[in-house]
């Protein structure tokens, strides 16, 4: 069916089919083995080669570019912060709030004014430790406070 298609069309129709399904909850995925994200990865580049007509052995760095998707690992990072900032600002779900925090400092300190997350203690939680610290709570806080402090700060998703 592909050669009967345009490059456009068939380019929405993989975003609708195959994009739309990697995308659906990928933040449960935040902290997986890389091992466990290649799968995916591969199903992404086959699709955008499906896209442009390429053979298997075709490089997709640049035609996953050429189409503004990310990779899988920054797809899941990319939504896992989405989640926070909806958190921080308290426009997200009550669920999502009561797993981050804002950090506020035990005396006036200049961080106190820089929109950080608290992150929480690792001594309590599930039997194994992986689980520990590749949960929302704990890698959303994280990676919220690498963030550069323009973007945490923004006001607006679309900013963000």
């Amino acid at each position: 069916m592909r050669p009967q298609l345009t490059q456009k069309a068939t380019q929405v129709l993989v975003q609708a089919l195959v994009i739309s399904r990697l995308d659906y909850c990928n933040s449960l995925l935040a902290g997986l083995a890389a091992c466990a994200i290649r799968p995916l990865q591969l199903i992404q580049n086959a699709a955008a080669r499906l896209v442009f007509n390429l053979p298997k052995c075709s490089h997709t760095t640049p035609l996953l570019r050429s189409l503004h998707w990310l990779p899988i690992t920054a797809r899941i990072h990319f939504k896992t912060m989405v989640l926070a900032y909806h958190a921080a600002n308290g426009s997200g779900s009550s669920y999502i709030q009561d797993m981050v925090k804002p950090y506020t400092p035990a005396r006036a300190l200049r961080s106190a004014s820089t929109k950080r997350l608290a992150a929480p203690s690792l001594r309590r939680g599930p039997k194994f430790p992986s689980e520990k610290t590749r949960g929302f709570a704990i890698l959303a806080p994280k990676w919220w406070n690498e963030l550069p402090i323009d973007i945490r700060t923004a006001d607006s998703l679309h900013t963000f």
